[in-house]
């Protein structure tokens, strides 16, 4: 105790019970559990030194000083050992749950994949074929996919282009490409933003097969477990047919089918080197690197493609060069242009006509690609050289037989800046080009081409309307005064015969837009779409049957199966033949000697009848023969006024330039119910008709003569009557 109170420095309290049992226990090296690295080094001298040590009385702490470095270093290595031993049995609890995480990121992913069900190549979306009245492309609608082309079929250097700029390892890896993911991870990190994609071909098809485009983890995710099943299912070979097959180009096109018809022209089976590195040049941004929206983008990327197929050995060096300096040539593809407008007019019919399109189908139609092409550059041609001139932006035309089968449309100036159908969809003030609607409804209650009436100023509640020329002749016929498009007259035959009346006749011969019945709808003042006006012109072309304009006549499934097909019309007579014989007697002198004498065919009888809304907003001309009934306007979207552009001047002359074309080798026929015919039947009728000219000075004066005015030569029924049956002055 005197030792222990020594040592210790204090008072020891003293033990009882278990505690001074093992007060004085003590473990010895002798008690230690030996390990490899102590057991060579047991010796009997080290034995000895140990049990000497065990009968030192020196307490455990000074011992413990008397290890020296020996002992720190096995302590050290202790230390070590455990520190690693739990190193390792940490990782392998965090690889355990890592793993485990990663198999509930998969189910849970597979859990939001499409049905297993629907995890099959999908059908293709439904394309519409348009072609014209010869069976030609016209258009395409839908998503405009190709036919499917087999890998066997394109030419070698095709697809081996895609696979040097898109996908160089397709053939090793196994759906993703991990040293592909690694290299552009670095390349994005050495530019400090996304320049290089890590998408193997087969996670680009999962992608357009089933997924969408939104860039999310869970959808790369989904795109990553798509792939791997993709090639467990299909061969490298299959999953490279339908990628090229499903890819999307740009322009609408989907497959390198599609691409190519719609690029260069031709298929996919004919392209050459250069074309096939376009094509796959496409495929990194199709909107952006269109051809036919940015050629020198789209050429600049094939480059890139053709460096990287040289590189792969997939081509020489000296073809790579050729094909740089002989680039691939940006065609203009079939059914680009106005003819679009046509396509959107029948996609609006479609469902009408068939309900809901679920599969692919070819729609044939009335439309001659011939007087397509003329029409639309009878339009563009027109306003390129005079448009600034007149201030004239925008053009619409429609031609159509008598039958009501459309020919040609032309719905604006350019469809790729302006989808905007102003053929069908717009509504403009006809101006005089309504006026034959008055006259017909004059004529049948009575009155006749050589009725008198007086052209001098009107006034209605305040409303004072003058002629075009502020000019003013007197007694006039009502040839003369719809040939010279005189207001006055029109208003005052309007408010003779009833605005209503007026409204029913126009509705009974084909307009279908809500007309009021004023005063004014005699110069035109309700709006009216150029295909109702032109459709409603032709019961005068035809002998006065009704049509109904259209563009569709039959619809197939690609596989031939017969969907619709027009059945002929009962047309009603609208206009009984001695009025249509009027009608065209009186629109054709329109030509003769009238506001439209520059629209006169050589050879053929046409009639027609211009208008010019107020202000000059709106440029009109509807002409027809015994062959085509065609009508223009021009005029701008906005409703401004042209700088004096009238129905006689610019839509007489495109109206001239079309016509003249599409009657070129085109057997010459009469217009409906010759006047002669009408003169003969009609004599008794006529004579009881005409209404005596008004008193001028003591008796009737033939009104002044003009330039574009040719006097009558007689008054009275017996003169016109007498000159329509043996030629008189004509």
């Amino acid at each position: 105790m005197a030792w222990g109170k020594k040592k210790g420095g204090g008072r020891k309290e003293p033990l009882f019970g278990l505690p001074a049992a093992l007060a004085d226990l003590r473990l010895t090296a002798a008690d230690r559990i030996p390990n490899a690295e102590d057991k060579p080094k047991k010796s009997a001298k080290s034995s000895a030194k140990r049990r000497s040590d065990e009968s030192d009385a020196e307490p455990p702490r000074e011992r413990k000083a008397q290890g020296g470095r020996g002992g720190a270093k096995r302590r050290s290595k202790s230390r070590g050992s455990r520190s690693i031993g739990r190193l390792i049995y940490w990782g392998a609890v965090l690889g355990l749950w890592g793993m485990i995480a990663v198999i509930g990121v998969v189910i849970w992913v597979g859990a939001h994949l499409p049905p297993i069900q629907s995890l099959e190549i999908p059908k293709r979306p439904p394309t519409i074929q348009i072609v014209g009245m010869d069976g030609s492309m016209l258009a395409q609608r839908g998503e405009m996919a190709g036919a499917n082309v087999a890998l066997k079929d394109l030419p070698p250097y095709l697809p081996k282009a895609f696979i040097a700029i898109e996908d160089r390892r397709f053939y090793s890896h196994f759906g993703i490409d991990p040293l592909g993911i690694l290299r552009a991870a670095v390349t994005n990190v050495l530019h400090r933003g996304v320049s290089q994609g890590g998408s193997t071909l087969t996670q680009q098809l999962a992608k357009n097969l089933f997924l969408t485009q939104e860039r999310t983890f869970q959808r790369k995710l989904q795109e990553v477990e798509l792939a791997i099943w993709l090639e467990r299912k299909h061969s490298k070979n299959e999953i490279l047919e339908l990628y090229l097959n499903r890819v999307y180009f740009g322009s609408g096109a989907y497959g390198v089918e599609a691409a190519a018809q719609r690029y260069f022209g031709k298929s996919a089976k004919h392209v050459t080197i250069a074309e096939a590195a376009m094509l796959a040049g496409l495929v990194k941004s199709p909107s952006r690197l269109a051809p036919n929206r940015n050629p020198e983008g789209a050429e600049q990327r094939a480059q890139v493609v053709l460096a990287a197929m040289a590189d792969a050995k997939f081509i020489t060096q000296a073809q790579a060069q050729a094909s740089i300096g002989h680039p691939a040539i940006n065609v203009k593809p079939a059914g680009a242009g106005t003819v679009n407008y046509v396509a959107d007019w029948i996609g609006e019919v479609l469902d009408d006509l068939v309900g809901q399109i679920d599969q692919s189908i070819t729609v044939e139609t009335t439309i001659d690609p011939k007087l397509q092409s003329v029409a639309e550059a009878a339009i563009i041609d027109e306003l390129a050289a005079k448009s600034v001139k007149f201030n004239v932006t925008q053009g619409a035309l429609v031609a159509m037989t008598p039958d009501g089968a459309v020919r040609a449309m032309v719905g604006g100036r350019n469809y790729s800046d302006s989808q905007y159908n102003r053929a069908v969809t717009a509504k403009r003030q006809p101006g005089s080009s309504f006026k034959p609607f008055v006259y017909l409804t004059a004529l049948e209650q009575g009155l006749t081409p050589d009725t008198v009436r007086q052209d001098a100023p009107i006034e209605v509640k305040g409303w004072k309307p003058e002629n075009y020329t502020h000019e003013y002749f007197g007694a006039v016929t009502l040839t003369q005064a719809l040939a010279m498009s005189l207001n006055t007259v029109a208003i005052r035959l309007g408010l003779e015969v009833g605005p209503k009346n007026v409204v029913r006749t126009a509705h009974r011969l084909g307009i279908s837009s809500k007309l009021e019945p004023n005063a004014s709808i005699a110069l035109g003042t309700s709006e009216v779409s150029v295909v109702e006006l032109v459709g409603a012109y032709a019961p005068f072309a035809n002998g006065g049957l009704a049509v109904s304009p259209h563009v569709v006549t039959r619809i197939k499934t690609l596989e031939g199966k017969l969907l619709y097909m027009r059945q002929p019309e009962e047309r009603n007579q609208v206009i009984e033949p001695r009025y249509v014989a009027m009608m065209n007697t009186m629109m054709r002198e329109t030509l003769i000697s009238g506001t439209a004498k520059k629209a006169e065919i050589p050879g053929w009888q046409a009639a027609g009848k211009t208008g010019t809304s107020q202000d000059y907003r709106d440029a009109w001309f509807i002409g027809y023969t015994a062959n085509l009934v065609t009508g223009v306007w021009l005029g701008n979207d906005d409703n401004s006024p042209t700088k004096k552009a009238t129905g006689g001047g610019l839509p007489v002359e495109v109206w001239s330039r079309f016509m003249r074309t599409a009657h070129e080798g085109v057997p010459v026929a009469a217009l409906p119910n010759s006047q002669a015919g009408w003169g003969l039947s009609n004599l008794a009728q006529a004579a009881s008709q005409v209404s005596a000219p008004p008193a001028n000075n003591g008796g009737y004066r033939p009104p002044p003569t003009r330039a574009n005015v040719r006097p009558e030569a007689a008054a009275g029924l017996d003169g016109w009557l007498m000159d329509r049956l043996f030629g008189g002055n004509r």
